[in-house]
């Protein structure tokens, strides 16, 4: 059991964060446009309608004040972790350092289920607007139906995935790999796409709050809460609809439109001075997102009846039955920018995450090799790359939405618990960054995320035991074995330099 419980050395997990494998090129601004490069997109060109429409209602605003202060205690927690240890394992080497081996490894094998399927969730969201902006500048031109959407339809009614007409989402598929292409060539490179994207995505986000406000129907608002405060089982369980609903169910399902603020940590080995510039990144694009959030959904639920909201886009929809066809272009156009932000920080975060845990041994080592002239973990970010693109052509936007939120909220509770139990074993670590007041934040950062995991549908219950325990199985048969805590750096990677074991006589 002692085995299962070692720690990394915090030492340690501090040198690592000062090596200079990967290219320190990101300053407060670039961390804080690719929080908002994640965390802008999906949520609100994508998910709010969905939400609105079939989970919350116009209570969807309250659902993101909800979701977004939940976040803030976590991302308190991120802040003071990523100060102290500015390495690419965000919540994964932070329970290394504090949990132990086997608690790291669950949230590692966590991590890439959030990042992985949050990624596959997004380019769903992305195919969805692609073919939006492909139909008004073509003038109603489709794909073919075989191509255009998932083949697998998840039936809450049934308890059961069915299948469509379609053969594979294909937009979905080409955009992943295009930006797979695109993380491997480099950092600096991925960062200058993003900040040209998060710019035309905030501005399309402040003009639909300043237009949209002025086609407000404030009679739309009515019932506020059509579907109840609190999360209960959805008395219509029809296809297409959500097995919970409520005002805290929608509280759970949109929480994934907030999980980008920590992909920033993962980025901490290529941040120029991470002690300040990642809690800077993570706090400042999660309060910024928040606000524009609680502005679009209070816009789109005045414009437009909350039953009558597109799944799919609804924020160009809304602009469309508003009489604003011009505006539905831009919105599409914009949304298709965002969205493409989004994808491109959660794949970067993902790779991120499985090169620390194959530089820990828990993982295949060729997972971290650093190409010699792009200086990126070229083979890690390919194998997530091909991965999200198979998830991402499969399955519904519906159903991985809430697979990614409960992977993350557990994250987000064992960040928040890490914290405390750090200040308890190790309180002279130097803490660029605290947590005001961690008896009140840390506790309440668990309870908030416990409370919205609990308000998800049984079955992503399920779906998280069945990976954990394929997680467990791997770690068992290969993490356990090959860890560096137990099994020394040998020949098969001489490129990489043990902190802990000075090459010298």
């Amino acid at each position: 059991m002692s085995g299962l419980l070692a720690k990394k050395p915090l030492q340690t997990a501090m040198i690592e964060g000062k090596g200079d494998q990967l290219r320190r090129v990101l300053g407060p601004w670039s961390l804080t446009a690719m929080g908002i490069g994640a965390v802008i997109g999906a949520g609100i060109f994508v998910a709010t309608g969905a939400a609105a429409k079939n989970v919350a209602g116009p209570a969807l605003m309250l659902s993101y004040v909800v979701s977004g202060f939940i976040c803030l205690l976590a991302a308190l927690a991120y802040a003071e972790y990523a100060a102290m240890t500015p390495v690419a394992g965000s919540a994964y080497t932070y329970a290394y350092t504090t949990l132990g081996e086997i608690f790291a490894w669950i949230i590692g094998w966590d991590l890439i289920l959030e990042y992985a399927v949050g990624a596959a969730t997004v380019a769903n969201g992305w195919s969805g607007y692609f073919q939006e902006v492909l139909r008004i500048i073509t003038d109603g031109y489709q794909l073919p139906e075989s191509v255009r959407a998932a083949p697998l339809a998840y039936d809450p009614a049934a308890g059961k995935f069915s299948t469509t007409s379609s053969f594979i989402n294909l937009p979905a598929v080409l955009i992943v790999l295009l930006l797979t292409a695109i993380l491997i060539r480099g950092i600096k490179e991925s960062a200058t796409a993003n900040a040209v994207m998060v710019a035309i995505k905030v501005g399309a986000v402040l003009f639909v709050i300043l237009v949209g406000a002025f086609y407000v129907n404030p009679a739309n608002w009515e019932p506020f809460a059509p579907y109840g405060w609190t999360a209960v089982p959805n008395p219509n369980p029809a296809p297409g609809t959500a097995p919970t609903v409520g005002m805290m169910a929608g509280a759970a399902i949109i929480f994934f439109a907030y999980i980008g603020f920590d992909a920033v940590s993962t980025q901490a080995e290529e941040a120029k001075n991470p002690q300040r510039d990642v809690p800077i990144g993570i706090i400042g694009s999660l309060l910024i997102c928040t606000v524009l959030y609680i502005g679009v959904v209070a816009v789109l639920t005045g414009m437009v009846p909350y039953q009558e909201l597109s799944k799919d886009a609804g924020v160009s929809d809304a602009f469309k039955h508003a009489g604003l066809p011009k505006v539905e272009f831009l919105v599409a156009a914009a949304g298709v920018a965002g969205i493409t932000s989004v994808l491109l920080v959660m794949l970067l975060g993902s790779a991120r995450i499985l090169m620390a845990i194959s530089r820990d041994g828990l993982l295949w080592r060729f997972l971290s090799d650093i190409h010699p002239t792009f200086r990126t973990p070229w083979k890690g970010t390919l194998a997530v790359g091909l991965l999200t693109a198979v998830v991402a052509g499969l399955f519904p936007i519906e159903d991985l939405v809430q697979m990614t939120n409960i992977g993350t909220l557990f994250a987000f509770a064992v960040v928040s618990a890490s914290v405390l139990v750090l200040r308890y074993k190790n309180p002279g670590a130097p803490r660029p960054f605290r947590v005001p007041v961690p008896l009140v934040i840390c506790p309440l950062g668990v309870i908030g995320c416990l409370a919205l995991m609990l308000s998800l549908p049984p079955h992503n219950w399920y779906r998280l035991f069945i990976w954990m325990a394929v997680g467990l199985v791997i770690y068992a048969c290969y993490g356990y074995w090959h860890s560096r805590i137990r099994t020394p750096i040998t020949g098969d990677r001489p490129d990489y330099v043990d902190p802990l074991r000075p090459s010298g006589p």
